[in-house]
């Protein structure tokens, strides 16, 4: 009987066997060959949607390393998506997303001065972050293409020790720098060659009625009591105070902030009273770029509640949002009078703008 159904059984398994194998030879599933191509397209065809959808993004950024990495590593580890950076001067970036605008290779755009990105607002996609209502509409363009991540006032620096041998007070206003006791003792950098120092420019000529209402002579007024000295590079704006060989510096207020938290104590820095601007560093997503959904989930974390604290309390940047606390002893954005910065007609008119100044050098 045990040998009867044991050849049963045999019979049984052959028979499967042969109708399992039993496909035409020359059908792809019978050809060797053939049936690891299509596993091979399978597993391509697999692998695409994920790396379009999520799995590898490029970002171009000229942030300073520690937050452009600590942000990268953060986000990469948050999602899993791989972030590709290219770090280089925001100027570079912008001309190479420029000339890439047939075929994008990059997908965000983040760091850059929000005056700069609004010059090439036509390579970014109009959008509009999940959580945009808690940032303020003064660090956001109002059509969409960029978002501000960190604000940055501009403010006036000033050496105490200085101020007191020249005989003149803390300065509180934009005005205050024409005090004659003050001349050649101001240091601003050239705006063509300093992103910052065009910011000064621009926000010094919207605090004195704008272009057209009196704001270049505010700026022709402020260039003769520079007497003659601008300076190359606008590290030099705060750190020939901080040396003491100048009385005044128009700068960043983070830059003079790293000094304070540093010990500096003959040293200080003011909003002026006429108003300020605190233009962002902002992020973009750039046009057809390669992986749409990558890009706009990096925009959301870096723009997300847990980024923005991280970023402050770690690198002491400004946060966008309204809902985060400004890092140490920065006050918060909303006790800083603001003037009204017109982004589109700081970037759009840079090459204008710096021709004027350029004629009020050259007299």
């Amino acid at each position: 009987m045990k040998k009867i159904i044991f050849l049963f059984l045999t019979v049984v398994l052959t028979s499967a066997l042969l109708t399992g194998c039993g496909a035409k030879p020359d059908s792809p599933e019978a050809s060797t060959e053939g049936g690891s191509q299509n596993e091979a397209a399978a597993s391509e065809e697999a692998e695409k949607p994920a790396q379009e959808n999520s799995g590898e993004i490029t970002v171009y950024s000229p942030a300073p390393a520690e937050p452009l990495n600590g942000g990268v590593e953060a986000f990469q580890k948050a999602t899993g998506i791989k972030v590709n950076v290219v770090a280089a001067g925001t100027g570079e970036l912008l001309k190479r997303i420029e000339s890439e605008s047939a075929s994008p290779l990059c997908d965000v755009v983040w760091g850059g001065g929000a005056e700069s990105m609004q010059a090439y607002a036509p390579y970014f996609e109009q959008y509009i972050p999940a959580e945009d209502n808690v940032i303020p509409e003064s660090v956001k363009d109002k059509n969409d293409y960029w978002t501000g991540e960190s604000p940055v006032p501009v403010v006036i620096m000033y050496n105490e020790d200085l101020l007191k041998e020249l005989g003149v007070e803390i300065p509180t206003s934009w005005e205050y720098l024409l005090n004659p006791k003050l001349k050649g003792m101001i240091a601003f950098a050239d705006p063509a060659k300093s992103g910052s120092a065009f910011t000064l420019l621009c926000t010094m000529i919207s605090a004195f009625g704008g272009p057209e209402n009196g704001g270049w002579d505010f700026i022709e007024q402020l260039y003769a009591n520079l007497d003659g000295k601008i300076q190359d590079s606008s590290s030099n704006s705060y750190k020939l105070v901080a040396d003491g060989e100048y009385a005044i510096g128009l700068t960043q207020e983070k830059s003079v902030q790293e000094y304070l938290d540093a010990g500096a104590e003959n040293i200080g820095y003011v909003y002026p009273s006429e108003g300020t601007s605190a233009v962002p560093d902002a992020i973009a997503i750039v046009k057809d770029c390669p992986n749409p959904e990558g890009a706009k989930a990096f925009v959301e974390y870096i723009l997300s509640a847990e980024a923005q604290q991280m970023q402050a309390e770690e690198f002491n940047r400004r946060p966008a949002r309204d809902d985060v606390a400004a890092p140490g002893t920065l006050c918060d954005l909303s006790e800083i009078p603001l003037v009204n910065y017109d982004f589109e007609w700081a970037g759009n008119n840079k090459a204008e703008i710096l021709e004027k100044w350029q004629e009020i050098i050259v007299g």
